[in-house]
């Protein structure tokens, strides 16, 4: 199987739950999503990309010798990612997927994160408008961009939508382009709802990719 690979790094985890995490980043192109904040555009892009075999992008990875593989993008869940994660899982190598909820999953993951977008919401069960059947036991880490008061009441119906027991991780990340005002409102409403914590993009503090 061939996948539209947009760009490949070994770095660090800069956000989240794993922040500072090594890992061989997997930047698929191809986005059904369009955030507008979304600091990786090109990405939206098939014609941006380079199209490469499963072994190829595992052959890749192994010279690194990462341990840990972000697949991300775009949206990669666009693409059915079963082949990949096999073949990476076959090498002792924890898969870890960044998704907005979109699509259906298909692959073996060892943690998912989903960043879910009020424009275009996770896909929905019949009974409910908010939430996921697929990430609602699946999702590991649940990320919501913050720009501005009103998504905090966002964040809070993605997470009603995890099942009672879940033991998913919950992040609150300022929007880049908003951090200076944002960041400040972040922190005084986890101080109050200390079920959050919050992520920043530290590999852009930082300056690397």
């Amino acid at each position: 199987m061939r996948l539209p690979v947009f760009e490949m790094f070994y770095s660090v985890q800069g956000e989240g739950e794993n922040t500072g995490m090594p890992a061989y980043f997997v930047r698929l192109a191809g986005c059904n999503v369009a955030c507008p904040f979304c600091d990786e555009k090109k990405a939206w892009s098939k014609d941006n990309s380079k199209l490469m075999d499963t072994a190829e992008i595992v052959d890749t990875i192994l010279k690194s010798k990462a341990k840990n593989v972000v697949i991300t993008g775009g949206e990669p869940t666009i693409y059915d990612l079963t082949e990949l994660t096999e073949k990476l899982k076959e090498k002792n190598i924890k898969i870890f997927l960044e998704t907005s909820g979109v699509n259906e999953v298909r692959g073996l993951f060892s943690h998912i994160t989903l960043s879910p977008k009020q424009h275009l919401l996770p896909l929905c069960k019949k009974d409910s408008d908010y939430s996921k059947e697929v990430f609602a036991s699946r999702v590991d880490s649940l990320k919501v961009v913050i720009s501005s008061k009103s998504d905090f009441a966002f964040a809070e119906r993605m997470k009603d939508c995890l099942k009672k027991e879940s033991s998913c991780s919950l992040f609150l990340q300022p929007e880049w382009n908003r951090k200076e005002t944002i960041i400040p409102e972040i922190i005084d409403y986890i101080k109050q709802h200390p079920e959050w914590n919050l992520s920043l993009q530290t590999h852009k503090y930082i300056n690397v990719k």
